[in-house]
């Protein structure tokens, strides 16, 4: 005659929170470890404030050409910071620049960058330079969204905004173009900076 089987002993309480506990901060941990955390946040700042030199300056030259050459010159300057304030804050953190996640950040993020700079060449040779802020702004958005998946959560929020602000350039006044560039590579890269900056260090 089969013996009944034993009756399961009660798990102690609270057994099944605690080990969902755990498994959140594991998870929570690893998310960390695998983002792209080396986003600087002074090194947006520095980028803000020579986004708002530069719209100054481009305000005042009188051609298209001077003034797509003044914006040029400025995207030369911001890679250049970026790249200097993404090795320094790496370098500060004890974590290597180039991982599995800052090499996905970098492709997703490059790729609507290089769509921005042919419709940039196909734009301005067809007299359309007007649409440029815009398609700059919505296009850089979407980079920043997209490298943003691999990063902190606060990344994608800026593309986003960057993104809101592109669309709203293209339906603008093609007269607030540069004054809406420096909102945008200007104020929302100040105002991000700062809360990268505070949130998570450099």
């Amino acid at each position: 005659m089969p013996r009944p089987a034993p009756p399961h002993e009660p798990e102690p309480l609270g057994l099944e929170a605690r080990a969902l506990d755990h498994l959140r901060y594991i998870r929570e941990t690893m998310e960390q470890a695998g983002a792209m955390t080396a986003v600087p946040g002074w090194g947006q700042v520095w980028i803000g404030a020579t986004a708002l030199a530069a719209a100054a300056l481009a305000a005042r030259q009188r051609s298209a050409a001077a003034w797509l050459a003044t914006w040029l010159a400025e995207a030369a300057v911001a890679i250049a910071l970026a790249a200097f304030a993404m090795q320094r804050k790496a370098r500060a953190a004890g974590t290597p620049l180039l991982s599995g996640p800052f090499r996905r950040f970098a492709f997703s993020f490059s790729m609507p960058l290089l769509g921005g700079a042919l419709l940039t060449l196909a734009l301005y040779r067809s007299g359309a330079a007007e649409l440029l802020p815009g398609i700059w702004l919505l296009l850089y958005g979407t980079g920043v969204v997209c490298g943003g998946a691999f990063s902190v959560r606060i990344v994608p929020v800026m593309g986003l905004s960057f993104m809101v602000l592109g669309a709203a350039t293209l339906l603008a006044p093609p007269g607030w173009g540069n004054a809406l560039l420096a909102a945008g590579f200007g104020g929302l890269h100040l105002a991000f900076g700062l809360l990268i900056a505070r949130r998570y260090g450099g």
